[in-house]
């Protein structure tokens, strides 16, 4: 609880006794109500300067201003009837809890989003020449320098360890609370906490293009995004809130007018406290706190499972899900390549394994590390020049004076090189061709995520109908994958652009308009497509910058079951934001019209406003208690 919650809790306290205390004394005439205005102006007096400051600013219409006008119109009525100031001050008494109930679960919220918010540390370590470490700022570390992490501190920068083993606390990212081990040579985002041995790393990025920075900067733009719901009860509460004034007004002196016209009877004093309770009943707090706080709860919800979400238009549009589509490597699968078999045609395997190697050796492609990995003698007489990537086929380049051709079957038939598939192991083939000779191919296999095939049937449980997968691999690598998850379709053998139009394709082919298509990737050349569907989901921990900025949803541990997760939060909330809508709208409506013929009072009107909105708040609550299966 915060310091304004505790102090706004006091006062509520504070009030209640009063109210206790007055009751039982014998007070009357002008002492009676100087001592009920001492309660009013403990509970209400923030709600009073805030009616002020509206009016003053020209922006008066708010549930302030009716909450003011509203007490004391009714203190004012109590004068001049029975001196009972009960009902005008319970009306402030229990907007203020009401007030109280929303500040907490704000304040919930908040404390989920803040974890994140809390990841960039305020300093890096920097070992001088005596030994010593220095404390700099960390917009100050260049790329490429050695900073220092203490146990128990945060990484500020991303890097690779280059001395140091330890365990990482990744939660604050994930929301996972299973330590990663790590060691020389790992890559490391800033924001884990380093918990045991000392580490130094080489820092890889600038501090503002780091995984920390980044993610803030994200979730600091998360607010500006609103919801479909939050931007139409938000120009509803404009429309609304003056129209229920003048309404109230026009209640207080026509039908007094009318009926003195009439009968020459004076009706002022009732039709005014109808007007008050009509005023009381018609504010719009219940919606108006409601619903973002809904938003806002499964935003926070997410973050503590490690599911960055953009904003709550994104939350929103996640609830009508039909079609995921999935990229293959990083995604679905671990991306983690081994070689598995080596074929060559004349040559020794460990030649073509060599070649094949060198060829390779700048790339940072996932394949071309496990060639690296498998080979691991970089360190020869080889020449390699004129590397010359070719995007979708291969790599090019000049080995020893050989033009070497590195890559897939449509690199070979653009060489006119007589190749031949594998048909003893599924997997990536990596075809290699000497001066225009096949000379063999390499089968390197990827690793199936263990959550990946209940990410689909989780995904299908939640309602989406159809899951496909986009991938440059071989028709039969991806036919491998799609019958282990069970996936309804796989594309095969595409060059970004080919996954660009497929999305197209499928966007065409909805059944409804209000379907949403999600594409699911990690790559930077998933960004074009991330940004093209209806809503883009990065896995971020090991996904590129490109594809993380070019998402609307980002899963911080590169889970894809946590996709499903997403979907269950924000399904969850939008059935609390219409339950509330609903609820409330019933509620006042019923509750106006009995306030305008006289039935109800000034206690109905504090449950269809306060009562309503602490209910409505509490079922918003329930968007924060959503875990993962």
């Amino acid at each position: 609880m915060t310091k304004k919650q505790k102090k706004n809790l006091i006062r509520i306290i504070a009030a209640a006794v009063f109210l206790v205390i007055l009751h039982f004394l014998p007070l009357t005439g002008v002492v009676r109500f100087l001592g009920y205005l001492i309660p009013y102006f403990i509970v209400g007096y923030d709600v009073l300067l805030k009616a002020g400051k509206g009016i003053k600013n020209k922006q008066a219409f708010d549930e302030c201003f009716l909450m003011a006008v509203a007490t004391i119109g009714a203190i004012a009525l109590a004068i001049y009837t029975d001196g009972d100031y009960t009902e005008a001050i319970a009306v402030m008494w229990f907007y203020q809890i009401g007030e109280w109930f929303q500040g907490y679960a704000v304040g919930k919220s908040r404390r989920n989003i803040s974890d994140l918010m809390n990841i960039c540390p305020d300093y890096a370590n920097i070992e001088l020449e005596n030994g010593q470490l220095e404390q700099v700022d960390p917009d100050d570390v260049e790329i490429g320098t050695i900073i220092v992490v203490q146990p128990g501190e945060k990484i500020p920068i991303d890097g690779v360890i280059v001395e140091g083993t330890s365990t990482l606390d990744t939660a604050a990212l994930t929301g996972e609370s299973v330590p990663r081990d790590v060691t020389k040579g790992d890559d490391v985002i800033s924001g884990c906490i380093n918990q045991s041995g000392l580490l130094k790393i080489e820092t890889t990025k600038e501090f503002g293009e780091s995984t920390a920075a980044k993610i803030m900067e994200l979730i600091e733009d998360a607010s500006s995004r609103k919801s479909h719901s939050e931007n139409f009860i938000t120009k509803f509460a404009r429309i609304y809130t003056p129209a229920v004034v003048y309404a109230a007004l026009a209640l207080a002196i026509l039908p007094p007018i009318v009926t003195y016209l009439l009968s020459r009877d004076v009706t002022f004093g009732i039709w005014l406290y109808r007007a008050l309770t009509f005023l009381v009943i018609s504010c719009p707090c219940a919606l108006v706190v409601s619903i973002p706080l809904s938003f806002f709860a499964g935003i926070g919800s997410a973050s503590a499972q490690g599911i960055l979400v953009k904003g709550s238009n994104y939350l929103e549009i996640l609830s009508q899900t039909k079609t995921v589509v999935f990229d293959k490597t990083g995604t679905l699968t671990q991306g983690v390549f081994e070689v598995t078999a080596i074929h060559p045609s004349e040559m020794d395997a460990r030649e073509l394994l060599h070649i094949a190697a060198h060829v390779e050796r700048y790339s940072k492609h996932p394949i071309a590390m496990s060639l690296k990995n498998a080979f691991g003698e970089e360190a020869d007489d080889c020449q390699v020049t004129d590397i010359e990537e070719v995007a979708g086929h291969g790599i090019k380049a000049l080995v020893n004076g050989h033009v070497v051709h590195v890559g897939n079957s449509k690199m070979m038939e653009a060489i006119n090189a007589d190749w031949h598939d594998c048909s003893t192991h599924v997997g990536t083939v990596v075809h290699v061709a000497v001066d225009g000779k096949y000379e063999g191919h390499i089968v390197i296999s990827d690793v199936i995520k263990p959550h990946s095939a209940d990410a689909i049937r989780e995904l299908k449980r939640n309602g989406v109908s159809q899951a496909i997968m986009l991938t440059g691999d071989t028709k039969k690598v991806a036919d491998h994958v799609a019958n282990e998850l069970k996936l309804d379709q796989a594309y095969s053998d595409l060059l970004p652009q080919d996954k660009v139009s497929k999305v197209e394709e499928f966007l065409s082919q909805k059944k409804h308009e209000n379907d949403v298509l999600a594409f699911v990737g990690d790559g930077i050349n998933d960004a074009p497509v991330l940004s093209r569907a209806d809503i883009g989901v990065a896995m971020g921990a090991l996904g590129s910058d490109a594809a993380i900025e070019a998402a609307d949803v980002v899963l911080m541990d590169d889970d894809p079951l946590k996709l499903a997760t997403a979907i269950r939060i924000s399904k969850k909330c939008l059935r609390i934001v219409k339950e509330n809508t609903w609820f409330a709208i019933g509620i006042k409506l019923l509750c106006l019209l009995l306030g305008a013929i006289g039935i109800a009072n000034m206690w109905v009107a504090i449950f269809a406003d306060v009562g309503v909105m602490v209910l409505a708040v509490l079922n918003a609550m329930r968007c924060m208690f959503i875990r993962a299966k």
